[in-house]
């Protein structure tokens, strides 16, 4: 087998395996592990690898089940790829999905600016890992060289025995060929893609299950996995030729238009690692059902869709979820040039003259001019991109003219990001309604590339321009106007209830709600400092920055109320939420959310009201303390969130200490539990 962990070499030596890791707490074996890699110098500070580390089990479990943890991060500490192994007897919890604590332990250790080689080697190894004969054979290891020639896909020094499980899998792999043989001779062809949120461990592992699945049925398949470490898009001819799809995601699979036309079975990324050979069998139902699968020209089409027994409202959130994850680069980098250009050369920037014809290279006026225009164009795709994605995530790609058109004329009547909401809703579902129309064959061809493009864009050009452009834009106006008069209790109310929203879920659907409304209000900031819509974003800013800041003074003041793991967690907190990133906090509260997430709020409402109350102005969108030369009395703002932060620690420690005295702390492994990625 040929991989990329094959061709990395000195990724893992026997001085980097523990056949006889010892410790049972997570932590623990990770410093044991880390340790290695330290005398080895593949690492150069062992604690700071470690934060990162702890950085990267807070946002996901890194326990797969079936015995296996992979916990990895990207790190400044690390001077080249590499992995260390340890092998635990009565095994260590990571947190995986059956339960079960993990005995084989694979540490990833990449250095900060690997990434490809850091999701090759996370992908590579997930495939081994579905293998059984790869993890019986190191199961049954009996020297650490055997084990590191194993993982560098080398043979290993002496013979390793394998189980009865691994002998089986070693079976199904040698009738792999047989079976494409037989699928060549009119055997059932399928194709599958499969894709999860972090796009590394379960993407791939699925990937290898249905491929063993499908050697064990007799089939032939050819998978696609949309994952971090890049996407080889399946060749037309093999979609073409395949009867049925198999879609195992948790994220909107890409270019899902290709698929049209094929019996299709959508699932979960996890019924693809779990349940690959009932996925299997049920593509060969649908086969069966359509009278001879895709390659008929009576199978009906198969229209994006989302996951068995998903609520609609769970997709409406995915959909909106999709264009918001779209949209905060160029509102990141927009409201950053402009904060920027107003920091050097102040408010009335904003009427300088176009650069393309008065642009001095030695005037800071000339830099700063560039600085803002660009900005502001940035700014300009904001809503055509929100539209676009939210359709994208509805209908795939052939609604994606459509929407990022209407997001355009939403900015074009004045309608703003809640126009944008508007237009990608309607783009998206009337592309889906079109998928599904009967056409004659020398029309189908050209439906994705022309018809369906021409309809709906002229469709959705109509509703924002003639029916809801205006009154959305009315709406927006108000909107604005409100936020420029506010103020007194009116401004302080405003603040507390962003600041509830902020904390509420940590980067969950309310953070999204009020950050995005801070975000899309921003673009309609006047350039006066006490804009009522730059207090919005100070304020938003604030909250979102204490519930970390709280949960990391909170383990400095009572270390004993908390676990090691969440002491670990507190020190990474200090940066994050300094950093504006409100998912510091979410390791404390999956593992005591009815006393963290309480304290969270308390604190983000102090914050939020305390900042709309002093006026304190934002126009950088993100940031944190690193743009404090960029807010509007930036003391002010500072005591309004340190403020937030005395709250936050006060109130958890008030709220844990009775459970303190009366039961043990919670298990190391709940203080890790997982979240999902966000960008606030």
């Amino acid at each position: 087998m040929t991989d990329t962990m094959s061709e990395t070499g000195g990724l893992i030596t026997p001085a980097l395996v523990d056949l006889y890791l010892a410790p049972e707490d997570k932590n623990e074996a990770l410093r044991v592990l880390a340790q290695r890699l330290v005398a080895e110098g593949r690492v150069t500070d062992l604690d700071g690898f470690l934060a990162d580390v702890a950085a990267r089990e807070a946002q996901a479990p890194t326990g797969m089940g079936d015995g296996i943890g992979i916990p990895h991060c990207r790190s400044p500490h690390v001077t080249q790829p590499s992995l260390a192994f340890g092998r635990s007897a009565r095994g260590v919890d990571f947190d995986a999905p059956d339960g079960r604590p993990a005995d084989l332990i694979f540490m990833i250790a990449a250095p900060a600016g690997a990434d490809d080689t850091h999701l090759q080697i996370l992908a590579a190894l997930a495939r081994r890992l579905m293998d059984p004969a790869f993890t019986g054979a190191l199961r049954d290891a009996e020297s650490p060289s055997a084990v590191a020639a194993r993982i560098n896909g080398e043979e290993p020094p002496a013979a390793v025995p394998e189980t009865a499980e691994a002998s089986e899998a070693v079976g199904v792999l040698r009738t792999t060929a047989a079976a494409e043989t037989a699928a060549s001779d009119g055997g059932l062809r399928l194709v599958a893609v499969t894709s999860c949120p972090t796009g590394i461990a379960h993407t791939y592992m699925a990937a290898r299950a249905l491929e063993l699945a499908a050697a064990r049925a007799g089939a032939r398949i050819q998978v696609e996995t949309q994952g971090s470490a890049g996407t080889t898009p399946l060749d037309p001819e093999v979609i073409a030729a395949a009867d049925a799809v198999i879609f195992a995601h948790d994220v909107e699979i890409r270019d899902r238009a290709r698929f049209a036309g094929k019996p299709t079975v959508d699932v979960g990324v996890k019924a693809g690692v779990n349940r690959a050979d009932d996925l299997i069998a049920q593509a060969s139902g649908l086969v069966t059902e359509a009278g001879g699968g895709a390659r008929t020209a009576t199978t009906p089409v198969a229209a994006p869709s989302a996951p068995a027994g998903e609520h609609w409202g769970q997709r409406l959130r995915t959909y909106l979820m999709t264009g918001v994850s779209y949209m905060i680069p160029f509102v990141a980098a927009g409201g950053l040039l402009i904060a920027l250009a107003f920091a050097i050369g102040g408010y009335q920037i904003a009427s300088a003259p176009s650069v393309l014809g008065h642009f001095d290279w030695t005037s800071s006026h000339s830099w700063a001019a560039m600085l803002f225009q660009t900005g502001k164009t940035s700014f300009g795709f904001l809503v055509p991109v929100l539209s676009g994605y939210v359709a994208w995530a509805i209908a795939d790609r052939a609604a994606l003219a459509a929407g990022i058109v209407g997001g355009a004329v939403s900015v074009a009547v004045g309608a703003g990001f809640l126009g944008g909401i508007v237009s990608g809703l309607a783009a998206g579902f009337l592309v889906l309604w079109m998928i599904h129309w009967n056409v004659p064959r020398a029309i189908k061809g050209i439906m994705p590339v022309v018809v369906i493009p021409l309809l709906s864009v002229a469709a959705v050009g109509f509703l924002m321009f003639v029916v809801v452009g205006s009154p959305i834009a009315s709406a927006m106006n108000g909107l604005t106007d409100w936020l420029n008069g506010l103020s007194g209790s009116n401004a302080i109310l405003l603040g507390v209830l962003l600041g509830a929203m902020m904390a509420f879920d940590m980067g969950g659907p309310l953070n999204k709600v009020a950050y995005t409304f801070a975000a899309g209000v921003l673009t309609t900031a006047g350039t006066t400092p006490d804009a009522g819509s730059l207090k919005v974003m100070a304020a938003v800013m604030a909250a979102g920055m204490t519930p970390p800041l709280g949960m990391a003074l909170a383990t400095v003041v009572r270390r004993r109320l908390f676990t090691p793991e969440e002491q670990e967690n507190g020190k990474a907190a200090w940066v994050l939420g300094a950093s504006f990133i409100t998912e510091g906090a979410i390791p404390f509260a999956a593992a005591d959310p009815l006393r963290v997430i309480p304290a969270g709020i308390a604190g983000s409402m102090t914050a939020g009201g305390l900042a709309m109350a002093f006026g304190s102005t934002l126009r950088a969108p993100h940031g944190g303390i690193w743009v404090l030369p960029l807010i509007g009395s930036p003391f002010l703002y500072l005591v309004a969130v340190v403020a937030g932060t005395v709250v936050t620690t006060a109130v958890v420690l008030l709220l844990k200490a009775p459970r303190k005295s009366a039961a043990p702390a919670p298990s190391a492994s709940a203080s890790l539990a997982g979240k999902q990625p966000a960008a606030v």
